[in-house]
């Protein structure tokens, strides 16, 4: 007598059950791809030092990202008037806390103004692209130029060092982060008046020179 009734039950149980492994197959389908997380890690360039926040490269690079890689997290590490023997000291710790699939390290202006020794400055990139790479991230190394007044052959050396260490661990490089800034004609009109940091007008050409690059590095 009660058989049609339970008949129905069990067809609507059986509907929904396959209702509900479609649905859960879809979102399986659908599902994000992992998080990207990129660390930057940088100097008062990378910093937004005297610019208002939000506004510098790295924010800027953020933004794009929400566009273009959704998904893909930066975190800034990045401390005014850091060296790369500084950075390097924070890595580890970094790198265990954030996890990072990317590296971005800008440093080594610092250690060029303040005359540290060119082998030690070179040694502190080599170890950290060693470091971010042993822990899984991929390395985007943003290089660096000497003032004219340090003389040719210094200046030479200095970018050299950029490029010997990108080689020696196939990692990624950017010959001179501030192209377009620090070797414009009128170089003043893109920087803050300590003529040492770039202005807010200057960022995009930054991230400009940076993107193509570190575009190629993300999924």
């Amino acid at each position: 007598m009660h058989t049609p009734l339970l008949r129905r039950r069990h067809f609507t149980f059986t509907l929904l059950a396959l209702v509900g492994w479609g649905f859960a197959a879809s979102v399986q389908a659908t599902s994000p791809v992992p998080v990207q997380r990129i660390l930057v890690l940088g100097d008062s360039l990378s910093a937004e030092y005297g610019l208002t926040r939000g506004s510098g490269w790295v924010a800027l690079l953020q933004q794009k990202l929400a566009q273009d890689k959704p998904g893909t997290e930066v975190i800034n590490a990045s401390i005014s008037g850091d060296t790369t023997s500084g950075g390097r000291s924070r890595l580890p710790a970094l790198l265990k806390k954030h996890q990072p699939s990317h590296v971005v390290i800008e440093l080594g202006g610092n250690d060029a103004l303040r005359g540290l020794p060119m082998a030690m400055t070179q040694g502190n990139l080599l170890e950290m692209t060693k470091q971010s790479q042993s822990a899984g991230a991929q390395v985007l190394l943003l290089g660096m130029q000497m003032p004219p007044n340090y003389g040719p052959e210094m200046a030479r050396q200095f970018e050299a060092a950029f490029a010997q260490v990108a080689k020696s661990q196939k990692a990624a490089l950017v010959p001179f982060f501030l192209k377009g800034v620090g070797d414009d004609p009128e170089p003043l009109k893109w920087f803050q008046p300590d003529r040492i940091h770039p202005n807010e007008a200057a960022q995009p050409r930054m991230l400009a020179n940076v993107w193509p690059t570190l575009k190629k590095l993300l999924k």
